[in-house]
């Protein structure tokens, strides 16, 4: 196997490669360069396969679109469980409210995600492709409809090569039918995560849908019609970014779909009631199974590529041929290249999945989630910020008050009636009076409030400048503790009074 960062290429160099490949000259790199421009509209069929990695990738289509097709119709104190309103800039997941001033949280949340993908791929490579990507997710299930409707590998490419007739209409309207239903519903659970599903499905119903509404579900419904019904791993080749920079991720002890070419060189085909040994042949019978079931259509023998999503496709169906040839299995398995160059077990080589780097991104990833986890169990329920009256800096009032008047936004976040009260205090100055209209000292759940304030001292104890103050909130939401939240303002007295 090639190195993670010198295998990009796809040349393997005879001096690095265990001397398996030669690099070719100069002419053949140029002609499988204007090959491979000419592959780009090669049409790929995929070979139906069974096995332990083809038994995870279902289930983990299941459990996903379990998961995006059902999350939307949960409910939560009488409203849905997960919805993103940004008509009214809420967030609701589940019992948590999101404001747009806790856009913080979603910038934490992208640098998690980034660590989780530096760390798993270090430990396994491109693990998130190959079983729970969306491009990944909907390719499988549009081939098995494809599968199911017009016949495995062979089947499909005589149908495809055949005139129109038909029966050949009948089944390509047939599964276009199904993926357009299976599109369609996608697009319409992915605009129920922004508008409330219910609603959204019974405006459908009476043609009553909102024409951004209607463009949305149907732009979502054909890019996964078009990207896992036509383009297919044409997205994961050129147009996915993590395929390109995954090279700097992954090193010597990444676990890999890897093939063993100590055991498996030089290929070719013999019977089975024939010492293959002694006919100089290795492991691997050159039956090319381990390509035709390949969803990105690459040769694993060739080393890694970039294009290799390590779905594990071509392990199961290798394991199925060496099980034929009373071989043992794993000539195409998970390892890590220094476990394969070096012989070592596989309890030796995961011992090696514990490195420099992996710690640190261990580490570095649990410390950003605690973090995260810590101040959302921590967040203030109330939220409050303070705003000076321009139009009136200060002013002499019933002749013997100094008044400054303020607007306090404040924002119950919490999905309970919230009762409040304010305050004010100073160092500077005594006797300070906050005078608002106590008959709104309600906050409704999850509302906000823009609240008047008059702040007043005593004309005598005031003189002429710019003083500190601190205005309080406490705010009581019901099954929750008091909350107290100060914000600092100045109180201008003016000259001439």
């Amino acid at each position: 196997m090639n190195a993670p960062l010198e295998s990009q290429s796809g040349l393997q160099d005879s001096t690095k490669s265990g001397e398996w490949r030669p690099v070719p000259p100069a002419n053949s790199v140029a002609d499988s360069a204007e090959e491979a421009l000419y592959e780009v509209r090669r049409k790929i069929y995929p070979r139906s396969t069974t096995g332990a990695f083809s038994s995870w990738r279902v289930w983990l289509i299941v459990i996903t679109q379990v998961i995006y097709y059902g999350m939307p119709w949960l409910q939560w104190n009488d409203r849905q469980a997960v919805l993103f309103d940004l008509g009214a800039r809420k967030f609701y997941i589940f019992g948590l409210v999101l404001w747009p001033q806790d856009v913080i949280y979603l910038a934490v949340l992208l640098v998690i995600s980034a660590f989780a993908l530096f760390l798993f791929t270090a430990i396994a490579g491109r693990l998130f492709c190959g079983y729970a990507c969306p491009q990944t997710v909907y390719t499988e299930m549009f081939m098995w409809i494809e599968r199911r409707v017009e016949g495995d590998r062979i089947a499909r490419i005589r149908l495809d090569g055949d005139p129109w007739s038909v029966r050949k209409l009948r089944l390509k309207a047939t599964k276009h039918s199904l993926w357009v239903l299976i599109a369609l519903w996608t697009g319409f659970t992915f605009i129920g995560y922004f508008a409330p599903i219910r609603e959204l499905g019974a405006d459908i119903l009476h043609f009553e849908i909102g024409p951004w509404q209607a463009f949305w579900m149907l732009f979502y419904a054909f890019a996964t019609w078009g990207n896992a019904g036509f383009m297919r791993e044409q997205v994961c080749k050129y147009m996915c970014p993590y395929a390109r920079f995954q090279s700097v991720m992954v090193d010597r002890d990444t676990y890999v779909v890897t093939y063993d070419v100590g055991r498996g060189e030089p290929r070719g085909s013999r019977s089975r009631k024939v010492d293959h040994r002694e006919q100089g042949l290795g492991d691997c019978v050159n039956c090319s199974i381990c390509v035709q079931v390949c969803p990105t259509g690459i040769d694993i023998r060739e080393g890694l590529q970039y294009e290799c999503i390590g779905c594990g496709a071509c392990i199961d169906a290798c394991n199925q041929v060496m099980d034929k040839m009373a071989y043992p299995r794993g000539l195409i398995r998970y390892t890590s290249e220094n476990a394969m160059r070096q012989g070592l077990s596989t309890s030796e080589a995961r011992k090696r999945l514990i490195r420099p780097r992996t710690i640190i991104y261990s580490v570095l990833w649990l410390a950003v989630v605690a973090g995260f986890v810590g101040s959302l169990a921590m967040r203030d329920p109330l939220k409050v910020d303070i705003i000076r009256d321009r139009g009136a800096l200060g002013r002499e009032v019933e002749g013997r008050w100094i008044e400054n008047v303020y607007r306090l936004q404040l924002i119950n976040t919490t999905e309970a009636p919230m009762q409040f009260r304010v305050s004010a205090q100073s160092d500077e100055l005594s006797g300070l009076v906050v005078e608002y209209d106590h008959a709104a000292e309600v906050l409704s759940p999850t509302s906000n409030r823009l609240l008047p304030i008059r702040v007043r001292v005593p004309i005598d104890d005031g003189k002429q400048g710019t003083y500190k103050i601190n205005v309080t909130v406490t705010a009581e939401a019901e099954g929750r503790g008091a909350s107290q939240i100060k914000q600092s303002t100045s109180f201008i007295v003016p000259r001439n009074l």
